[in-house]
């Protein structure tokens, strides 16, 4: 699971360890270097939750356009007194520019949900991507350009040394005071303490967050005194279809990393070759007949 860590100490502690199923898409949560030298497969579960993030990913973007969870506060608490021209008021999204961090499956769904609401679509991403680009109308766009000319920034963003703290104090400041900054990819790419002083002084109009640098988030967070934030607990492929799919791969890239097979969705492919130099290190071996009867029976 995303919150348990895979290190050296867990894997020195673990020496008949031989795979990770990890049940999500991300793992930066597993030393993957680490695994490989120890000879543990990594696997993860990707093109399956894809849709579902991508349709959290947009209504964030609306509950955060429209105040939407604000007005529910508002109304339980019996403020709703009359209607008034000024009274919640929030801001359009259609016919808007949406910048797109990260242009991969969910990077792409997301911007095909954006064409339903005639949306000018920019986004940034390491690799220009030629075909999704015609497939959705999309523009592809240096981050400083995403930065300055969006009306909505999105970060779909795996975590890596490359992305961690990317959008930093320099990069929101920016931003229109009118931008609305949402981040479905990883907590630890947008520096919450820049976040949170843009949001408190309104050098940003909101932010919209399912993901956070520290996992579940604790009640003291400063963020969650704001309103004009939208926070979630990490609930983006929280769909029975999706959860259901996810549990299905990694239950196969375990049995097939433990019947001698390799997984479909290894990441750590090199550990295929370290495997075969280590004689002991052999995973036809751990295929006893308990296991066997279990393949039989999810098959």
């Amino acid at each position: 699971m995303l919150t348990d860590t895979v290190d050296e100490h867990l894997l020195r502690s673990s020496p008949r360890l031989r795979v990770v199923a990890n049940m999500a898409v991300g793992y930066d949560n597993i030393d993957v270097d680490a695994c490989t030298a120890h000879g543990v497969m990594v696997c993860n579960t990707p093109g399956v939750s894809e849709e579902a993030v991508a349709d959290l990913a947009f209504g964030l973007l609306l509950a955060c356009a429209r105040r939407i969870p604000e007005a529910d506060r508002v109304l339980r608490a019996g403020g709703w007194k009359a209607w008034s021209p000024g009274f919640m008021v929030g801001v359009d999204v259609h016919a808007k520019t949406l910048g797109i961090m990260g242009f991969g499956r969910i990077g792409l769904a997301v911007a095909r949900r954006a064409q339903g609401f005639d949306m000018n679509v920019l986004y940034w991403d390491k690799v220009r991507r030629h075909e999704a680009e015609r497939r959705v109308g999309a523009k592809h766009v240096s981050l400083d350009e995403l930065c300055r000319t969006s009306d909505f920034v999105m970060v779909v963003l795996p975590l890596n040394a490359h992305t961690r703290g990317l959008i930093g104090r320099r990069e929101i400041a920016m931003m229109k005071r009118t931008c609305v900054l949402l981040n479905v990819g990883r907590g630890a790419v947008v520096n919450r303490h820049a976040l949170y002083e843009a949001l408190l002084t309104k050098k940003l109009r909101a932010a919209g967050l399912d993901v956070y640098d520290s996992e579940p988030v604790d009640i003291s967070e400063p963020l969650t005194g704001l309103d004009n934030t939208v926070l979630l607990p990490h609930i983006g492929s929280a769909t029975l279809e999706s959860r259901r799919k996810m549990a299905e791969k990694a239950v196969a890239n375990l049995l097939a990393a433990v019947t001698g097979s390799i997984p479909d969705d290894l990441v750590n492919k090199e550990v295929v070759s370290h495997v075969a130099r280590h004689t002991d290190v052999i995973l036809p071996s751990l295929v006893d007949e308990p296991t066997r009867d279990l393949e039989r029976r999810v098959r």
